[in-house]
């Protein structure tokens, strides 16, 4: 399974931005996907989980109420819709996929590259 992460980029406090997470190759093995953020300096932390199916999401406290994960199954692509983005959410948004041992937190198989998300103040 390849994943493509874009949309990133520059914004300021207040405004939104839509990464998406394009899927390719065996995805009938994915159980789930979701984005992941690395800020400068700190770990790589949980943001939006979602089944594969669609049916289920999944949100790290510091986003819910504004973000929102969703997928396009024609498509084989997730999306991360954020809004009210604050300067703490200044990071590189990792996608990802995982399989059988999936979990909304972990058990990822398959990671994207990476993009950017600048919030100004």
């Amino acid at each position: 399974v390849q994943l493509q992460a874009s949309g990133g980029g520059l914004v300021q406090a207040g405004g939104s931005l839509r990464l998406s997470c394009a899927a390719s190759g065996r995805t009938f093995s994915m159980y789930g996907m979701g984005w992941f953020r690395q800020a400068p300096g700190k770990e790589r932390r949980f943001v939006a989980a979602i089944t594969w199916s669609g049916g289920m999401t999944y949100y790290a406290d510091s986003v819910k109420g504004r973000f929102t994960i969703s997928r396009d199954n024609v498509r084989n692509t997730v999306y991360l819709q954020m809004t009210s983005l604050k300067p703490e959410d200044t990071a590189v948004y990792y996608c990802a996929g995982g399989s059988r041992n999936w979990s909304p937190r972990t058990g990822y198989d398959y990671w994207g590259q990476g993009t950017l998300v600048t919030v100004s103040s």
